[in-house]
């Protein structure tokens, strides 16, 4: 019982053997990671075999506006997340109970925003990007019900990021392991017995989110040995939302900027019809399995870093940075060796159309290697980030996804424009994502080794 106790209390990765402590706590992330996946993943399965191929893209035609208008929740997220793992590893309770609390009310306010701006603007959105006509209704509809039903999704993330900062990884998959299975089960009901269609899928997500929200709330309220949780822990204190903020924003501006370029690069997808827009939905899928151990790795190292940072451990930093830089890009290459072999068998899973599981699997061996490349860019990130960097990783993001990723997907679908591809070829959107992701793994080590984020730890400054 004392066992069990521990695997689900706080975790102090300031001590023990870097690469043991950091893929201890990494392994609950991935597999919370492909439980986060199959959230969208069973919406997109079961609509593509039950409602049809228009369904399937509709659901990933919402993704990049869902993804554009959930930046302020990422940024209060990221923020929080630093600010606990390097309090809690600097064992200051006071800061540390402040920072859990403003995080509490932050997301409040920003769910309420999300709730009221968010069904306003969907419909001209969809309509800007060149939706078509026969999937922008279900598009419009999963949207709106998605951003009414917001605060389960905004709570269950942010907590969840506290929970990571205090090294419990492990209770956040528990939770959310809990919470996939009942968005499966909805998700079937919905759709396949009460016809719903696709807004049916968007309200089993919300429902199941608002399930592990409310789990994460009760964690928090037994962890009365580490931090206090009170109403005057609640109060919107000026200098710690500040903080949290300003460490925030920049992490919330690179979920943005990327947001905003998948958004102007749905609008040359959409352009395509209706057989790239949906072949885009799986290969986005079957991406969100192969990025997983990437994210999963890259967020192991912002919490470890915290930790060491707020405890003044540098010299730890550097070496748990090398040893889960390795860790991470061995797991991505086996990962993206099994999806070239296996690839096929996933693309089958959304759709029995054979021309689109060809098409799918053409445009996942394009971005092959890449993953490679991003296990480095995320766990190097990971880093700046945990240290209080986090503006570093947004110029990176702005470089390789405005400056670059961008004009290279329209450049090259108008240079390959011909009779038979009026608007160029489709596999102009998948090389420039690979563009994007090489030459971010080569800047972010550039800036990785000039080493300003090892001045950047406040816990002991505040």
């Amino acid at each position: 019982m004392t066992r069990l106790k521990e695997l689900f209390a706080p975790k102090d990765l300031t001590e023990g053997t870097p690469w043991k402590r950091i893929t201890e706590f990494a392994i609950p992330m991935l597999i919370g990671n492909i439980a986060q996946q199959f959230y969208n993943t069973a919406d997109s399965i079961i609509v593509g075999k039950y409602v049809g191929d228009n369904a399937l893209a509709a659901v990933g035609s919402a993704s990049p506006i869902l993804n554009l208008l959930l930046v302020l929740f990422v940024g209060i997220s990221v923020g929080a997340g630093i600010m606990v793992a390097q309090y809690f590893g600097a064992k200051d309770r006071k800061k540390l109970s402040h920072t859990i609390g403003v995080c509490i009310s932050l997301t409040a306010i920003a769910s309420i925003i999300i709730m009221i701006i968010g069904p306003i603007v969907t419909r001209p959105l969809l309509s800007f990007l060149n939706t078509p006509d026969t999937i922008i209704d279900w598009c419009a509809n999963y949207l709106i019900i998605y951003f009414v039903g917001i605060a389960g999704f905004a709570y269950y993330n942010i907590l969840a990021g506290v929970l990571r900062g205090l090294g419990d990884s492990l209770s956040a998959l528990i939770f959310l392991l809990i919470s996939t299975v009942l968005n499966v089960v909805l998700d079937i009901w919905f759709v396949a017995g009460l016809n719903m269609g696709v807004p049916g899928v968007a309200l089993a997500t919300i429902i199941a989110q608002g399930i592990s929200a409310v789990l994460c709330i009760i964690k928090l309220m037994k962890m009365k040995d580490n931090f206090d949780l009170n109403w005057a822990m609640l109060k919107l204190d000026k200098e710690f939302s500040y903080r949290l903020i300003k460490l925030g924003l920049p992490s919330g501006l690179t979920q943005a900027i990327f947001s905003l370029a998948m958004i102007v690069v749905q609008s040359l997808t959409n352009s395509f019809g209706e057989m790239v827009i949906a072949c885009n939905v799986i290969v986005m899928r079957v991406d969100g399995f192969a990025m997983m151990p990437n994210f999963s790795f890259g967020s192991a190292m912002t919490t470890y870093t915290g930790q060491n940072i707020g405890a003044n451990k540098i010299d730890r930093v550097e070496k748990g940075t090398k040893d889960g830089t390795m860790i991470a890009v061995g797991v991505s290459t086996v990962i993206t060796i099994l999806i070239l072999i296996f690839g096929r068998y996933l693309m089958g899973v959304f759709t029995d159309t054979a021309e689109l599981v060809d098409l799918s699997m053409h445009m996942m061996r394009i971005l092959a290697v890449g993953y490679i490349a991003m296990a480095v860019t995320q766990s190097l990130s990971g880093v700046m980030r945990g240290a209080g960097d986090t503006v570093t990783p947004m110029w990176i993001s702005l470089i390789t996804t405005v400056v670059l990723r961008v004009p290279v997907a329209y450049g090259i679908a108008y240079l390959t424009r011909s009779e038979a591809y009026p608007t160029g070829r489709p596999e102009s959107t998948f090389i420039s994502l690979l563009v994007s992701w090489t030459v971010g793994a080569i800047i972010t080590t550039i800036f990785y080794k000039k080493g300003k984020w090892r001045k950047k730890g406040f816990a002991n400054k505040l």
